[in-house]
């Protein structure tokens, strides 16, 4: 698994990438968590989502936001890092021009910041929500949503209250032309303590299930 830099809005970007064997592979790009709350790349989440994608062949990149581990900058409230995930997948798709299509996922912060991305990015066709932050941020730009996905979160998380994610659920899947599926993890926590196995299993099935409707419709 290479070390990568590559050029962010706020000076260079740390990653760690996976080539895709196949020229048309799909691209996952993978978000972490709150930088002020010792989120990074190297989160067990994050890793697990990234080899997640490894394993279906996909050319997979997760990176640090400004300003964590070797990456420049400093953290900018969600702004600076919408445009460091923009700039992660401008790069991806320099290194593996002809993947057919994106996928994001992302854990906590890097949820909100994925799922803003997916609304700037008409090839992204599919996305992966851990525990979304929606009590502590403004998710009113999914409107509409354009892909489908899966959010997926504990019923013990005490970050973020099962309500709040559950009123953003209901919301996204009045929206016509996209599939929301929804996973709650019992007695899971805000980070999946002792759950990570259960969480990744429902992650995998998700990406398993879309990945064969692509290759059906194929």
């Amino acid at each position: 698994m290479p070390e990568v830099i590559f050029a962010g809005p706020a000076g260079r970007i740390e990653g760690r990438f996976q080539p895709a064997k196949s020229r048309n592979a799909p691209i996952g790009i993978v978000l972490h968590p709150h930088p002020q709350f010792g989120g990074t790349m190297n989160n067990q989440i994050v890793y697990n989502l990234f080899y997640m994608f490894q394993k279906r062949g996909f050319a997979v990149l997760r990176f640090n936001f400004r300003g964590v581990g070797r990456s420049q900058g400093a953290f900018d409230h969600g702004s600076g890092e919408l445009s460091d995930a923009a700039a992660a997948l401008d790069w991806v798709q320099t290194i593996h021009p002809d993947a057919r299509s994106c996928w994001i996922a992302g854990f906590s912060f890097g949820a909100w910041i994925g799922m803003q991305l997916l609304m700037r990015r008409p090839e992204i066709e599919g996305f992966i929500s851990v525990a979304p932050p929606a009590n502590l941020h403004d998710f009113s730009f999914l409107a509409p949503c354009p892909s489908s996905g899966l959010i997926i979160h504990g019923d013990a998380d005490k970050v973020v209250p099962q309500k709040d994610v559950q009123t953003l659920v209901d919301k996204l899947k009045t929206q016509k032309g996209i599939i929301i599926d929804q996973e709650i993890v019992p007695g899971a926590n805000h980070f999946f303590e002792d759950r990570v196995d259960v969480l990744m299993d429902h992650c995998s099935g998700y990406l398993d299930k879309r990945l064969g409707e692509t290759s059906d419709a194929a």
